[in-house]
């Protein structure tokens, strides 16, 4: 599952392409997308702005201007007259909400540019005079109202969002307390409980704070909470800015050959490595019911 720092700098980018500007074409392999598309359709409105939220990208649209809505015949209702579409669904503005999970990416092109992935990988394009927005292999997607946005259920229930800029720290320890048996690594990938740390930071943040990735919440004090919180907003929001790109968390990481992405790292991709503290052997375990994998120092975090 992609980072928080990755999906923030995903929808700074979109947003940087594509807000202001008018949709001039729009594809989805997503049948309820289509078929919102063909009620009332995405081009011709403008991209009003895309945001983060969590592991969530938000793209925003207009709405329709009066004169560009259909006259729709509802599907499920043969023979019926054709009406207006209503301002507040028909032709209201839109978000399209869309979550990577694991596979998913988002890219930016020039018109007629050649894409980087093969077209069956194709989810979705939002097409403007300017650039292409194409969603590769993006599992989860859907257009919601304005005002329902709040309410849907992903987003509803998502924890303080560690990139958020009035990140609620006490809210966040607040939910860890509630899921007390859960192993602190897990509790971290619990968007839940605080959203935007993936499978690098939970390593790398518990290794920084000298916590055993397998101590249950219930054995890590309120105190060390408000520190991994800390820790890990603070390397996501230097990461959103970092213009190497990728996750470093080692700062005396510097680029050279046949350096590879674990060399910015303590922990995380360096398994049987020397810790870069101790000099302990780092070690590494699939973890959770989905397995994921951990990275510690049995040492500076016994």
């Amino acid at each position: 599952m992609p980072e928080g720092d990755l999906i923030f700098r995903t929808a700074r980018t979109l947003h940087r392409a594509l807000a202001g500007r008018e949709v001039t074409g729009f594809e989805a392999v997503f049948p309820a997308l289509t078929r919102v598309h063909e009620d009332t359709p995405i081009t011709g409105r403008a991209i009003e702005r895309v945001t983060a939220a969590g592991k969530h990208v938000l793209m925003h649209f207009s709405a329709l201007r009066p004169f560009d809505r259909l006259r729709v015949v509802p599907s499920n209702v043969e023979g019926r007259q054709a009406q207006d579409a209503p301002s507040t669904s028909r032709g209201g503005g839109l978000v399209l909400r869309t979550h990577m999970r694991m596979s998913g990416s988002w890219h930016i092109y020039r018109p007629g540019e050649a894409w980087q992935r093969p077209r069956r990988d194709m989810r979705i394009v939002v097409a403007t005079r300017d650039f292409e927005a194409v969603g590769f292999r993006v599992p989860v997607a859907e257009f919601l109202e304005p005002r329902d946005v709040e309410r849907q259920e992903d987003l509803r229930q998502m924890g303080p969002d560690l990139l958020g800029e009035a990140f609620d720290a006490d809210e966040a320890i607040r939910r860890f307390r509630e899921r007390g048996t859960l192993e602190i690594a897990d509790a971290l990938l619990n968007q839940r409980l605080a959203a935007g740390a993936g499978n690098i930071y939970k390593s790398e943040v518990l290794f920084l704070c000298g916590v055993s990735p397998f101590a249950p919440v219930t054995a890590v004090d309120d105190e060390t909470l408000r520190r991994i919180l800390a820790t890990a907003r603070t390397h996501l929001q230097a990461n959103v800015i970092d213009p190497r790109g990728g996750i470093t968390t080692y700062r005396g990481f510097r680029r050279g050959p046949g350096r590879d992405g674990s060399e910015r790292r303590y922990v995380y991709g360096r398994a049987r490595k020397p810790c870069r503290k101790c000099g302990t052997v780092i070690r590494v375990k699939a973890q959770g019911p989905h397995a994921r994998l951990t990275y510690w120092c049995p040492s500076c975090q016994a």
